[in-house]
């Protein structure tokens, strides 16, 4: 029997109380085991370092907002290490680096992303660099920077920060924490860039859009940072007209799929990748059996997916065919309270 552990980001507005951890049977296929790991403020995204030893969390303390770093127990509990905060709300998103020594944040209302590094024990120094964005965009909603992604390009060269504000990519030299800015793409106009994953082959990057609801496709100069669009495509219906806002975007680990949320449609979408192009090719939409799917995450066996579906309070489940990308439901309304990332030890 194989078993792993889920940790849940959340939103502590109503019900829920901060971090939550559950079970993913594998044999069973079944999710059981929904319980609070850790009471934290608005803990809306994790990330695991050290090969699952450390989790850090984006997190609300009074009037400010930060990171805390806890370390994972032998039965999955969290235990807190230390905490770095500073005064306005806190990051909507936050990455590590492979060795787990750098973890950078975007912050979607203060316009600013962090860097910091972290110590042998897993917990947070001082930010090494805070570095603000400016600039805006024509969609209501593009009033000034939105920071939604901070990560690391796969070599890790560089830092690569999506502005959904902006409607900006922008690339920054990574120095032992330190970054200098080296590139920025502009995409269309009012498109709402959000999350950006690379392909295993470190040549195209794929990012999903929030406002304009699209997987724009990338070719990437790995040596200096550089994004090319060669493709957009939408990921909901052209007859579907109700309001949707794209979410988070998935590739396997072998390259040949993507996925791609959506909020308001309330799927995910299923894309076929070109190896040799970059080019995605439509496979289907699968209905998330709930309301607004903030997130979702492959296990790590990658035959399965789970999503959660924030305005439903539920978890959803289903398995993955690695041959076609398809997705099939295997078990709805796990209820956790305002759930909106899912990350897997």
């Amino acid at each position: 029997m194989t078993e792993f552990t889920g940790y849940i980001g959340t939103y502590t507005k109503e019900k829920s109380k901060g971090v939550y951890k559950f079970t993913l049977d594998t044999e069973k296929q079944r999710i059981t085991e929904v319980t609070l790991a850790a009471e934290l403020d608005n803990p809306t995204y994790l990330t695991l370092g050290n090969h699952g030893d450390f989790l850090y969390s984006v997190a609300k303390e009074g009037d400010s907002g930060g990171i805390v770093a806890f370390s994972i127990g032998e039965k999955g509990n969290l235990i807190k290490l230390n905490d770095q905060m500073m005064p306005g709300s806190p990051p909507c998103h936050l990455s590590i680096s492979n060795d787990s020594h750098n973890i950078l944040t975007a912050n979607y209302h203060t316009t600013v992303i962090a860097s910091y590094l972290t110590n042998e024990d897993g917990s947070l120094q001082t930010p090494e660099e805070i570095i603000k964005h400016e600039g805006s965009g024509p969609h209501e909603r593009q009033e000034k920077p939105h920071l939604h992604f901070a990560g690391f390009s796969p070599d890790e060269k560089y830092a690569v920060v999506v502005d959904l504000g902006s409607d900006r990519i922008t690339t920054y030299e990574v120095n032992g924490g330190k970054l200098q800015r080296k590139n920025v793409f502009q995409t269309s106009p009012g498109s709402g860039p959000r999350h950006i994953v690379f392909h295993p082959n470190g040549n195209f990057a794929y990012v999903m859009t929030e406002l304009s609801s699209e997987v724009l496709v990338f070719e990437y100069n790995q040596m200096d940072g550089r994004f090319n669009e060669i493709q957009a495509i939408p990921t909901i219906p052209n007859n579907f007209n109700e309001v949707n806002d794209g979410s988070a975007i998935q590739i396997s680990s072998d390259g040949n799929f993507i996925y791609a949320g959506n909020r308001g449609h309330n799927s995910i979408a299923v894309f076929k990748v070109d190896e040799e192009s970059g080019f995605l090719n439509f496979v289907e939409w699968t209905s998330t059996e709930g309301d607004w799917p903030r997130d979702f995450s492959l296990d790590p066996s990658e035959e399965f997916l789970v999503a959660s579906n924030q305005k439903s309070n539920s978890l959803t489940l289903f398995q993955r065919d690695k041959t076609k990308g398809s997705l099939t439901l295997l078990q709805s309304d796990v209820y956790v309270p305002e759930p909106v990332c899912v990350k897997f030890r």
